[in-house]
């Protein structure tokens, strides 16, 4: 086992699939919530995925080799995250487009730097997963302090004179947004009226929302997945409440709109800029949508994830760890999220976060 330093290049060999033939599939994989209350983003990493590895192997594939796809399911947990990450480095793998939970990547990245596989993200925003310096990690999306910035200045200056609560789920991820908001909520001048954690995966939120009725609260601000803010939002109306929800890039999914129904209209939220609406990306979302299935969320993240890896291999020459992220550092990548490259830290340098709403089961940029 060998763990890579912060930004320092280690000896390694390469790991070749197939009884060390020059002409043998590269390994790669992507990992994410296959099953379990969050499957919805792991469909949209395994479509985006899929889709990159089709395309990069219909033109010719990487330094002449074919990509052989692993799919990996760590059910957003955190120990089977740890478990998934070492079955990938025994397979050999080169290279995960994952995780898509902030509480699975940050442990499974320490797997992925002891053993030289280069992960990159394209959903996990905890500033703590490329904060810590292992070289062998980076991100497409974006990181929850860019998000809550965004989110706090957007609540005070929006909601200046309302009552608004801040919830959050726990989680590496949900907790860390929720806190990252309150403090820009507060740095704009505005201080919660309610400050409330609740548990994940429940179905009865009666004693929160009674509480949040109580207090008289006008906006929720939630850090956590769409699956409970769904329920949170259903429970408010069913008590008469008007209180506007808003939240962040775990509600990008038509589930979100099936858990609600119009009960969710109105709600917003953050996320990046819409991979969908790039140019770039129009022939790969009308092809995604001529077979029938929407690349909404993480699923353009994935694929621009794994085209910055391939393009970096070419330009290395080589698909060992080292070399390949010497080029992911200095280099900017053409893929379907426009024209990105990644900083010291391994975050990616593309546009931050901005406001959608949901209206008529719909999500589109807040107008």
């Amino acid at each position: 086992m060998r763990r890579f330093k912060p930004f320092c290049i280690a000896v390694a060999g390469t790991v070749l699939i197939g009884a060390g033939s020059a002409l043998a599939d590269i390994a790669i994989a992507t990992v994410g919530p296959i099953t379990g209350q969050y499957a919805s983003f792991g469909e949209q990493m395994k479509r985006g995925a899929e889709a990159a590895v089709r395309d990069i192997n219909a033109k010719g594939g990487v330094l002449g080799q074919t990509l052989k796809l692993e799919v990996g399911d760590d059910a957003c947990d955190p120990k089977q995250a740890v478990a998934v990450a070492n079955d990938m480095a025994s397979k050999g793998v080169r290279f995960v487009a994952g995780h898509f939970c902030s509480g699975s990547s940050i442990p499974a990245s320490n797997v992925y730097a002891d053993e030289g596989v280069i992960q990159i993200s394209p959903a996990s925003t905890n500033p703590k997963l490329t904060e810590r310096g292992l070289a062998t990690t980076f991100r497409t999306c974006g990181r929850d302090d860019q998000q809550g910035i965004v989110a706090g200045k957007f609540l005070a200056e929006t909601f200046g004179s309302s009552r608004i609560a801040i919830l959050h789920d726990k989680t590496a991820y949900g907790k860390g947004l929720a806190d990252e908001t309150r403090k820009a909520l507060k740095a704009n001048g505005k201080k919660e009226a309610l400050y409330e954690a609740y548990t994940a995966g429940e179905k009865d939120y009666t004693a929160l929302v009674s509480k949040l009725k109580q207090n008289g609260i006008d906006v929720v601000y939630l850090g956590g997945y769409h699956t409970e803010a769904g329920l949170i939002v259903r429970q408010m109306r069913a008590q008469g409440m008007k209180t506007r929800m808003v939240s962040g890039d775990a509600l990008v999914t038509q589930e979100y709109w099936a858990i609600t129904g119009d009960a969710g209209e109105g709600t917003l939220m953050t996320f990046s800029p819409d991979p969908r609406k790039n140019p770039g990306a129009k022939p790969l979302v009308e092809r995604f949508r001529k077979d029938g299935y929407e690349p909404e969320g993480y699923t353009l993240y994935t694929y621009g994830a794994i085209q910055a890896w391939a393009q970096a291999v070419e330009r290395a020459k080589s698909t060992d760890a080292d070399p390949v992220i010497a080029q992911l550092r200095a280099g900017k990548f053409d893929t379907v999220l426009g024209n990105i490259g990644f900083d010291a830290k391994g975050d990616v340098t593309a546009p931050g976060y901005v406001f959608y709403e949901w209206k008529n089961g719909q999500y589109d940029y807040l107008k």
